[in-house]
C-alpha cells in the first residue's frame, strides 16, 4: 500500500459506470422483480481503508438493448482519492445482478466497467463519450 500519510486531506469525488447486457428471459425477469438476492464479500486487497461522505448507486435500465446501466457516485474528505470505491460499487452491483440472473442463463454480459469522471487530489478528470 502506498504512504499517503504525507498528503494533505481534500474533498474528493468519483463517478463510476458498468453496463450488465441481458437476454430477454432475465430483463422480464428484472422487470418483473422475481430474482432472488445475492452476497457478496471483502474484494480489494491493499486498498486504503477511508470515510465516506457519501455513495449513491443507481440504476437504468435499457430495455430496447437489454441493458442494466449502472452509476455511482462517491464523496469524502480523504488524502486520496475514491476511485476505487466508486468502481468497487459499480463492479460488486453488476456481479450482484449476475449473480441473481445466472440460475436462469449464463447469457450475461459485464462491460464497460470505468471511471466516468474524479476531482480532488492532483488532478480531475472526465471521461469523453
Amino acid at each position: 500500500m502506498i504512504d499517503v500519510g504525507h498528503k494533505p486531506i481534500t474533498t474528493r469525488l468519483a463517478q463510476a459506470r458498468a453496463i450488465v447486457k441481458l437476454n430477454d428471459q432475465i430483463l422480464a425477469l428484472v422487470m418483473e422483480n422475481k430474482l432472488k438476492k445475492g452476497d457478496t464479500s471483502d474484494l480489494i486487497p491493499l486498498c486504503h481503508n477511508i470515510q465516506l461522505s457519501s455513495v449513491d448507486v443507481s440504476f437504468h435500465v435499457d430495455t430496447e438493448h437489454k441493458e442494466i446501466s449502472i452509476d455511482s457516485i462517491v464523496t469524502g474528505h480523504a488524502k486520496t482519492g475514491v476511485e476505487m470505491e466508486a468502481l468497487t460499487a459499480v463492479t460488486v452491483a453488476a456481479l450482484t445482478i449476475y449473480d441473481m440472473c445466472k440460475a436462469v442463463s449464463n447469457d450475461i454480459t459485464i462491460r464497460d466497467v470505468r471511471l466516468v469522471r474524479k476531482k480532488g487530489g492532483k488532478s480531475d478528470y472526465e471521461l469523453i463519450s
